[in-house]
């Protein structure tokens, strides 16, 4: 949200350790005082909790306040306003990170880091914000989606508690439909911010080949890659007449024959 960052400075810093090493290499050796928390110790992720999320605290640290808002690409992760405790801000933030879906599935959810956040939180309506944010008053980050880091356009972000009456978090808590489609956009999307990087293809046009590949049926992430590097190798090629009955790897192998003949 525009202006977010002009706002007062935030109570708390959700780091996001696995993006921002240079951010923790800085607070060790710069901020040895500064109080902090690794969010995954006490929980099933506990063995690569170094690795993890660290809860910073910025109360009384103007200068570390400064640097999140003043230099958001390298101190990645969420601001966070709350009253709560550090004990109960961590218990709500823990409880955060292991959800369900499906039947019997269980999964991490990185709400910490940002592009993940712009595609979770952008899914909750009022009261599923007011669950899921608790004893948090405000959330910032900069940041976006990942086409708007492919396009330079990213921005602050900012969410404010609506606080409506509602049941608490609970364990393991289920996603909602709209939750799961938002989470698996944002896996979709990663992939081809992260193929148009490796190639240094436009990312609008990459997504353009991948949509053409799931239409395809081309879901399997395997072959999805397979079709990938073939369609940038034929990218004006137009496609093949398909016979019924293929599986997906045949319909692309069909592909592959039809425009290398069609080379020759």
């Amino acid at each position: 949200m525009s202006g977010a960052a002009l706002e007062p400075p935030a109570r708390w810093l959700l780091l996001d350790g696995p993006d921002a090493p240079r951010a923790l290499a800085v607070l060790r050796q710069s901020f040895v005082a500064v109080r902090r928390w690794q969010l995954f110790e006490g929980t099933e992720f506990q063995p690569v909790s170094d690795v993890g999320p660290v809860l910073v605290d910025l109360q009384a640290q103007s200068a570390l306040a400064a640097l999140c808002h003043h230099d958001p690409f390298t101190w990645r992760g969420l601001l966070l306003d709350s009253d709560a405790s550090e004990q109960l801000l961590l218990s709500h933030l823990r409880r955060m990170l292991t959800v369900s879906f499906g039947h019997n599935h269980r999964a991490l959810l990185g709400y910490y880091n940002r592009q993940t956040a712009s595609y979770f939180f952008d899914a909750c309506d009022a009261a599923e914000l007011s669950r899921w944010l608790g004893p948090i008053r405000r959330l910032r980050w900069f940041g976006g989606t990942w086409l708007d880091r492919a396009i330079g356009s990213q921005g602050w972000q900012q969410l404010r508690n609506p606080q409506w009456p509602v049941e608490p978090l609970g364990i393991e808590q289920s996603l909602t439909y709209r939750q799961r489609e938002r989470l698996q956009t944002c896996l979709l999307e990663q992939h081809i911010w992260r193929w148009s990087q490796a190639m240094g293809t436009d990312y609008v046009c990459m997504a353009s080949h991948v949509q053409q590949g799931l239409a395809l049926g081309f879901s399997e992430r395997t072959v999805l890659d397979a079709w990938l590097w073939l369609r940038l190798q034929h990218p004006r090629a137009e496609l093949p007449d398909f016979p019924r009955a293929l599986t997906a790897q045949e319909r692309l192998d069909h592909v592959r024959r039809y425009w290398q003949k069609d080379q020759s």
